[in-house]
């Protein structure tokens, strides 16, 4: 299965696609946790997205694409893969067709942005894998150190109740518009977020017939 996954920051994407991946046994392709390794790295790409990212900016085309083209040409995904954060735009969304990137669904999650902004100042992100925890939904074991790692637990900058409410002014502008592109297709699912993981889960998997 071929899927991508859609909704507004902090909608619950990541969490999802983790136990999709797990299910069907396809990679999760995550060009926020893609990015944020080279930003980390100091990477040239890293470089040219911090600024952008930081300041709750999409992420140039020519850096995401880039990315992309080349995680999708690994042997891992010959069986399927979930797509995480791409394509974030129409044109994004275009590029891809253009370059033979094959879907079957566009999942969407639907989350009212009050309650978006209200997720996202509990998430806390290791500095050093990249794992995502929530204060409340999603506590770590130990509270400011990863389950997986043991690294140091955050808040990254683009959580920040501002950022956030930056970030769904893009969203709604530049991403949402996909439901309509991928509805015109035949490929949109939508369901509507739950009030814990294992519920919207549940009900994504009824959406998919999994």
């Amino acid at each position: 299965m071929r899927l991508i996954l859609l909704g507004a920051p902090g909608a619950g994407k990541g969490t999802q696609a983790e136990i999709l991946s797990r299910l069907l046994d396809i990679p999760t392709i995550s060009t926020g946790n893609i990015l944020r390794a080279a930003m980390k790295a100091g990477t040239e790409v890293g470089l040219k997205a911090k600024s952008y990212v930081e300041s709750g900016k999409l992420v140039p085309d020519d850096v995401i694409i880039g990315i992309i083209r080349e995680r999708l040409a690994q042997p891992d995904c010959a069986k399927g893969y979930i797509l995480d954060g791409v394509p974030r735009t129409i044109p994004q969304a275009e590029t891809m067709e253009a370059m033979g990137v094959e879907i079957d669904c566009a999942l969407s999650i639907e989350v009212e942005d009050e309650v978006i902004v209200e997720r996202m100042s509990g998430r806390r992100t290791c500095k050093d894998c990249s794992a995502t925890f929530h204060v409340v939904s999603n506590p770590p074991k130990v509270e400011g150190k990863c389950d997986l790692c043991g690294g140091e637990l955050s808040i990254r900058k683009d959580d920040a109740p501002e950022t956030v409410k930056a970030r769904l002014v893009t969203y709604h502008r530049d991403t949402e518009p996909l439901k309509a592109f991928y509805a015109e297709r035949g490929k949109l699912v939508t369901v509507n977020n739950q009030p814990g993981v294992e519920a919207t889960t549940a009900v994504i998997r009824e959406a998919l017939g999994i």
